[in-house]
């Protein structure tokens, strides 16, 4: 059977792992065994047709990173139904339009997030039903009532491997959120690559994953891979800080940690000044963005872990570039991940040579089917077998790739391509800087040129702009380095930690 719960969750009891502990959350004294996840996840199924929901019709979850989310996700594959993990950290304003772009007839959602989803649902013409995990509200279904409907678990779904099983929505770092459908062997296609190939999962791993359950990097990394092999997952709903983190290492002492480059960065910070864990931590991975060489060498020396740096995309589901164990160089992405092809190419969609730096298009079997309701970037994305990731990389003399920015973050001066990731690296190696953005401004002569926005760290020295070109100038030449330099607070991201250039571009 091709349906993706079948191989994910079932096969564990019928192969002896019914008993093993699948999830455990942090705090709340909970855990799930492979056997519970599967009676569950199956009265979950027969709960969703109970409440009259139909094959193929969206539940959209606003579900924190807990026990129900894997109940309901797996829960919603048997049934024949569409979930739609939604980002938990968005605007009202966002989920009302993504809940109408998506035709959610079923909303099920945290009841620590009611309050900011709320003010939407009364005015939705296609929401039917909606369903808060938590404390009752009037007029809403609790979770356990929900459930309740089911007299008992139900068969998978009898799904096809090319038959659409689950959307996600692009996190929106260059802009508004669109609806990504993946189908059931998606999930297979991804623990087969990069989970067995790269980063080697086993059924003895406790993994935990900083990246949360609705971005498609942390469904890999705390749903596919672990659950590939009958591993644990620790499973944290809170805001994933620095000193947190730190905390849950040394508490739930995983063998595997996924964290994204901003993350890393802050944790190397803190346990620079307060130590370091002990721990069994045999493996590290980063996404979302390029990791900074000087994190990773930095978290290296005080964990002796190495970071594998990585790149993947919602559109591919996960990881499709990477370093590998004992073959980590940091400041690159790595080579291409078993299972997938990569290309180079110009403007003009020719392959660009060793040393240039051009688009990255992918080939693997994890990629999306396409965009709901957006045709037009649907034909600019998927091109045959190929994505376009827009991307710009370089590829080194030795196959190894080195991220230069994105598409719409590169620009030229005098008439050279400036990647603003080289300036960033070497911006954030100085001391004073915990994590900078670069983007192109104008100067008075209309002229693009290198702006920094950096966010110091610790105190401020005097003179710091001027240090920090200074030292750009040093580490990767004189035209490179930023005209101005801003130091900000923050910088803006997406929950899933993406900087949003775009916004930052807006005020330049």
């Amino acid at each position: 059977m091709a349906n993706a719960a079948s191989y994910f969750v079932d096969r564990h009891v019928a192969e002896g792992r019914g008993d093993k502990v699948a999830f455990r959350e942090v705090g709340a004294g909970r855990s799930l065994t492979y056997g519970a996840l599967a009676e569950a996840s199956g009265r979950a199924a027969a709960a969703f047709l109970a409440a009259d929901v139909r094959p193929e019709e969206r539940v959209a979850m606003l579900v924190l990173d807990q026990i129900e989310f894997p109940i309901l996700f797996w829960g919603a594959l048997k049934a024949g139904v569409i979930p739609v993990p939604l980002n938990t950290l968005l605007a009202t304003p966002v989920y009302d339009a993504i809940l109408r772009d998506s035709r959610a007839t079923m909303l099920i959602v945290s009841e620590l997030l009611w309050d900011v989803v709320a003010p939407v649902l009364e005015g939705n013409p296609f929401l039917r039903r909606v369903v808060v995990i938590g404390a009752a509200r009037e007029g809403v279904e609790t979770y356990d009532g929900f459930m309740a409907r089911a007299e008992g678990p139900v068969a998978p779904f009898e799904a096809k491997d090319d038959e659409t099983a689950f959307w996600l929505y692009s996190s929106g770092s260059t802009g508004q959120p669109k609806g990504v459908h993946h189908i059931h062997s998606a999930l297979k296609a991804t623990a087969d690559t990069y989970g067995a190939q790269v980063l080697q999962v086993r059924e003895d791993d406790v993994v935990f994953s900083a990246a949360k359950f609705f971005f498609a990097y942390g469904l890999g990394n705390a749903m596919t891979f672990p659950m590939s092999v009958g591993a644990t997952v620790v499973i944290f709903g809170g805001r994933p800080t620095p000193d947190q983190m730190v905390q849950v290492i040394a508490d739930e002492q995983p063998t595997v940690f996924c964290g994204v480059p901003t993350l890393y960065a802050a944790m190397v910070a803190h346990m620079e000044a307060e130590g370091a864990p002990e721990t069994p931590l045999r493996t590290c991975i980063s996404a979302g963005e390029a990791l900074p060489e000087d994190v990773g060498l930095r978290w290296e020396a005080l964990t002796g872990v190495p970071i594998l740096d990585g790149v993947g995309s919602t559109e591919m589901l996960h990881i499709f570039l990477s370093n590998a164990p004992g073959d980590v160089v940091y400041g690159t992405s790595g080579v291409p991940v078993p299972g997938y092809e990569v290309r180079l190419v110009d403007e003009a969609g020719a392959e660009v040579g060793t040393g240039e730096v051009g688009e990255l298009l992918v080939n693997g079997a994890s990629a999306a089917g396409g965009y709901w309701n957006r045709r037009d970037k649907t034909r600019d994305t998927f091109e045959g077998v190929w994505t376009r990731t827009g991307d710009k990389y370089e590829r080194r003399e030795d196959g190894r790739f080195v991220y230069c920015g994105r598409t719409d973050d590169m620009f030229k001066v005098s008439g050279i391509w400036v990647s603003p990731f080289e300036v960033e690296q070497a911006i954030t190696s100085h001391a004073s800087v915990l994590e900078c953005a670069v983007v192109a401004a104008r100067d008075e002569d209309g002229l693009e040129k290198p702006k920094a926005f950096v966010v110091p760290h610790g105190e401020r020295p005097e003179g710091l702009e001027e240090l920090l070109k200074d030292h750009v100038k040093d580490r990767v030449g004189k035209w490179k380095y930023p005209r101005w330099v801003e130091c900000v607070e923050s910088l803006p991201k997406t929950a899933t930690g993406k900087i949003q250039r775009f916004k930052l571009r807006e005020g330049a």
